[in-house]
């Protein structure tokens, strides 16, 4: 059994010991350091907690490393466990490792060059109207009132519910409650079409604001009010067939 004051002198460093020895503290004296008398024996316990009390000071911990710094090493360790483990566990060790990794990335590159970034679905198949029927004149009074508030999102349905509304009640669009902004567009673009490309960029507006997450601005909104407000002074267009049986018709009148 080795006695106190040799575990003194192998777990404190010199400074600890020359602490100890200002404090008083004779009994942990080691022969390292007195010579001239014989060395002295206390109980292993009492000179474990001393020991234990000197190291516990902040000056010997000054230089450890910082809970990120465990944590960050603990991390490390971990991962070179698990890559161990796999590359044991791999026909072929760490090569074969690196070899199924390298293939994993690129059957992934090959689905993203084939299939493309996921995308939302585009929102065309939603309904434009809910299942209360309005006026378009309804429509564009909610719309204003969205828009005086300078809820544009809002304002940008409703005034789009109008145009189609008005559209409805002119007869240039059956009543159909089912009906999709872009078929809507596409369906008044045949009986007006000066106004087939705006009619298309107003539907893309509602389509995005109601369904594709973006938010309208209030130059949005006035391009599709001054839209509604042009399809109510524009007069619809004659099917051709009416224009081209107008002359056969006089035509057979002359004979």
């Amino acid at each position: 059994m080795s006695s106190a004051g040799d575990l003194l002198t192998t777990a404190l460093p010199r400074a600890a010991l020359r602490t100890l020895l200002r404090a008083g503290d004779t009994s942990a004296l080691s022969p390292a350091l007195s010579t001239d008398e014989p060395p002295l024996t206390v109980p292993r316990d009492p000179a474990r907690e001393a020991a234990r009390r000197e190291l516990s000071k902040r000056m010997y911990h000054e230089d450890d490393p910082s809970l990120f710094q465990r944590a960050l090493d603990a991390f490390w360790d971990w991962l070179g466990e698990l890559l161990n483990a796999a590359s044991t566990a791999t026909p072929g060790g760490t090569l074969g490792l690196v070899v199924i990794v390298l293939a994993v990335v690129a059957v992934l590159a090959a689905l993203w060059w084939r299939l493309g970034t996921p995308r939302r679905q585009p929102a065309s198949s939603a309904t434009l109207f809910d299942d209360r029927p309005r006026s378009a004149v309804d429509h564009r009074a909610a719309a204003e009132a969205h828009a005086a508030q300078g809820h544009w999102n809002q304002a940008v349905q409703e005034r789009m519910r109008a145009l189609v509304r008005a559209l409805e009640e002119r007869a240039l669009l059956d009543v159909r409650p089912g009906r999709t902004a872009d078929e809507a567009a596409a369906e008044a673009g045949r009986a007006l079409p000066a106004h087939t490309d705006r009619l298309r960029t107003a539907a893309r507006d509602f389509d995005d604001v109601t369904y594709g997450g973006r938010s309208a601005t209030e130059q949005s909104y006035h391009r599709m009010a001054e839209l509604d407000r042009d399809l109510e002074r524009t007069k619809p267009q004659l099917a051709a067939s009416s224009a081209s049986t107008a002359p056969t018709t006089r035509q057979g009148a002359a004979e």
